[in-house]
Order: C-alpha cells, then structure tokens, then sequence
C-alpha cells in the first residue's frame, strides 16, 4: 500500500514537471518528448503497482491448488511441488518481453538454489513455470531458447484467459509468487528475481 501512494506521487510530480517545462519553452522538444516518456512510464508502473497489489493471493495465506497440464501432457500440481520444497511460481509466456529480459536471472536463480539446503524444506528449491502462451510451439521453442531447464512447466494455452492466471488474480506478467514447504505465500514478485533476497533468508547455515 505505501509503495503505491509513493509511486501515485511520484506519477503527480513528474506530471507538475512536465506541465511547468511546458510553460517555460515550447521549442525544447527533446525535453518535452523525454518528460512526455517519463510520465508515460510512470504510468504504467503506476497501474501494473496497483494491479500487482490488489491480485487475489495474499502473503501468509495458503496457496491455491494449481494443476495443469505439462507440455507431455502430465498433470503437474503445486501441492505436490510443495511438499518439502520452496516454489517459485513464475507466470510468463513466450511472447512477453519483460518475462523473456529477466528470464536470465531465473536460470541464475534456479542454478544457485536448486541444490541448497533450506530451513524447513527437505527437499530445497524448485520453479513452477506457468506460461500464459496460446501457441505451444512457440512455448516450447522459449523454453529451449532461454534454457529454462527446470522440469516444471505447464500452461493450458489459455492465453489470458489462462485458468492459473484466474486463480491467482494475475493481470500482468511477469509475476512470481514463493510458496513455502508449509504451502503458505511467502512473498509476491513483480519480477521473479526479485525472490533472491527472500530465499537467501531461509538457506540452512553452514557450520
């Protein structure tokens, strides 16, 4: 909630800005294109800020049952994910290129954790991807191309109308949601790198 009113005023500044240079000089348009991306920006942050914070999963809370279908066509289910492991649910899709720049940062986050051991958690760290693709090929050639090597991935190709985006509120991609070996929400992500931190904590110390 206080992320929200800060990125709202700071949307408010940036538009006082705009509106002062506006006054002061018509004929600097290099300006007024900047400042007219910047409020734009901020804009859309604003939005997806506020859309992220009203999604249906709340932290604390159980997580709701996710069971689709993998690209063999194996049902894979969260609950079973779950039990003794920390997932990371990543909803993305092969056509979103935000999903695409920090997938990356996933596989370095996968590779760094997936032999940890974990506080609480038997069997250590696994990523759940939910895809919001339509066409499977292209879903699998992303899968490939970004070597997402982790086994877990599913979608129904449901696009927007994707059933796991209905369940868990998601309206904008990517988002990540840490589910903890007690199948509680740890945390939600609007990038799913940004779940380092969180799974930094709960790493066992080494003695």
């Amino acid at each position: 909630m206080i992320r929200s009113l800060l990125s709202f005023k700071f949307f408010l500044i940036a538009i006082c800005i705009y509106l002062q240079a506006l006054k002061q000089s018509f004929r600097n348009q290099k300006m007024k294109k900047f400042l007219t991306a910047v409020i734009f920006a901020l804009g859309i942050g604003t939005a997806a800020h506020a859309q992220y914070e009203n999604t249906k999963i709340k932290v604390g809370e159980p997580a709701p049952e996710l069971a689709f279908n993998n690209p063999t066509g194996e049902t894979v289910k969260l609950s079973e994910l779950n039990k003794g492991h920390f997932v990371l649910v990543d909803f993305w899709a092969s056509w979103c290129g935000p999903c695409r720049r920090s997938n990356p940062a996933l596989v370095n986050i996968y590779n760094k954790y997936k032999d940890q051991k974990f506080k609480d958690a038997k069997k250590g760290f696994v990523i759940l991807s939910v895809s919001l693709d339509q066409n499977k090929d292209a879903w699998l050639a992303a899968i490939e191309k970004d070597k997402l090597v982790w086994p877990y991935h599913v979608s129904d190709l449901g696009g927007w109308q994707s059933k796991a985006a209905e369940i868990y509120g998601v309206q904008f991609i990517p988002q990540a949601f840490l589910v903890g070996p007690d199948g509680k929400v740890i945390a939600k992500y609007m990038t799913s790198e940004a779940a380092e931190a969180d799974l930094e904590k709960f790493v066992a110390s080494k003695k």
